[in-house]
């Protein structure tokens, strides 16, 4: 069944033959999982590698598919709250646009993630530089071409367009973004659609409570630490009353299910009451709010920022991490400066015909796709060895 909001972007084929689904939005989920750019993520480093030490922690695939877990609770749930009435004037808040933005949001990190995106920026800063959000947008519109007919995945506007902003307005667009919004006008401007900024909240709420969990697993962080939290102090007794003693793995494993079922409440309840108080009642009116609707209270949002600092501090910056992070910057660097001083050293299918900054582009292109280990293997094969630990 067609949804009225749906647009593909090329032609009106809101479901093509092949596509296993009715739903637009579903198929524009469906898409997503077939890609493999998807697939790769399982290749790069969330926060922690597991390195040889064979580490339980995650990945961006599993980052990712936390999120969408999380952000199609919260939008099933939205339809049944306090802001019902609201949402039904809206359409609803579709699970399916939710799950789509939420798979899709981290396709465009390069590898290693944030610290390969720093390199990779610094390394064609006389392209353009590098932005991990608008690459997500460049993939799913031009680089992933499974369709014979077109380039990219053919998804909604709606699904590019949450993907575009699903962190707020884009105020300062870098050149794939531009190019994106240069075809298909994504209102760049204007806050994304409430499904959109569902995805962004439980963007929040995965990686917080999964951080966790990896660094306490890989012994980064220290509990006695982490329990001077607020929340976090509050939430482990409840546990120690309810089970009276049960491992220190399950009590640690329990916290993150409190944690993330805490968070979740907070932001349904935060959202219902932000929705009527804009009342909102067409798609439009959310894109016009000139805030952000799904979120957290003002309180919850005081001890999530605090959280946020205290992981910034002990985990992010740790000096495991650091020393991990300023290799894995040294091999993206290195990659990129010896495909820039010789082009032809890209395998044949990259090999682009165009000026210098198309060229350093395609290089940026090219980079961005690969895993981590394939990194480091291509490292190893043109410049010499990578000095990782083996624990991360």
């Amino acid at each position: 069944m067609d949804d009225p909001r749906a647009q593909r972007l090329f032609g009106d084929n809101l479901v093509a033959p092949g596509d296993l689904a009715s739903s637009p939005f579903r198929v524009d989920r469906d898409r997503i999982v077939s890609s493999p750019f998807l697939a790769r993520l399982a290749g790069v480093t969330q926060v922690i590698s597991p390195g040889g030490a064979g580490l339980l922690v995650h990945n961006r695939l599993t980052h990712s598919l936390k999120v969408a877990q999380v952000g199609r609770a919260i939008a099933e749930r939205l339809a049944s709250g306090s802001a019902a009435d609201h949402l039904e004037k809206l359409g609803g808040c579709d699970p399916d646009v939710v799950e789509a933005a939420a798979l899709a949001h981290d396709l465009g990190h390069p590898p290693f993630g944030h610290g390969g995106e720093h390199a990779l920026d610094a390394a064609l800063a006389d392209a353009g530089g590098f932005d991990h959000n608008a690459h997500t947008v460049r993939i799913v519109t031009l680089l992933e071409t499974p369709y014979p007919d077109f380039d990219g995945l053919n998804l909604s506007w709606e699904a590019l367009e949450g993907l575009a902003k699903h962190n707020g307005p884009v105020d300062a667009a870098s050149w794939a973004m531009a190019e994106a919004n240069a075809r298909w006008d994504l209102e760049l401007a204007t806050w994304p659609s409430l499904e959109a900024q569902v995805a962004a909240i439980s963007d929040d709420i995965a990686y917080d409570n999964h951080d966790i969990d990896d660094g306490l697993r890989a012994g980064l962080l220290d509990l006695d630490e982490l329990l001077e939290l607020g929340i976090v102090q509050r939430l482990w007794r409840g546990i120690e009353e309810r089970h009276p003693g049960i491992s220190l793995e399950k009590r640690q494993r329990a916290l993150t299910r409190d944690m993330i079922g805490t968070m979740v409440e907070d932001v349904l309840a935060e959202t219902g009451r932000r929705v009527r108080e804009a009342g909102v009642e067409t798609i439009d009116d959310v894109r016009r709010a000139g805030r952000q609707l799904a979120g957290f209270s003002e309180a919850l949002a005081k001890e999530e920022k605090a959280l946020k600092s205290f992981l910034y501090d002990r985990l992010y910056g740790s000096p495991e991490l650091e020393a991990v992070r300023r290799e894995a910057e040294r091999v993206v660097t290195n990659l990129a400066s010896v495909y820039r001083d010789d082009a032809s050293r890209l395998p044949d299918a990259w090999q682009r015909v165009g000026d210098r900054v198309q060229q350093l582009r395609t290089i940026g292109d090219f980079i961005a796709g690969m895993t981590d280990r394939f990194a480091i293997a291509r490292h190893e094969e043109l410049v010499g060895p990578v000095e990782l630990p083996d624990r991360f």
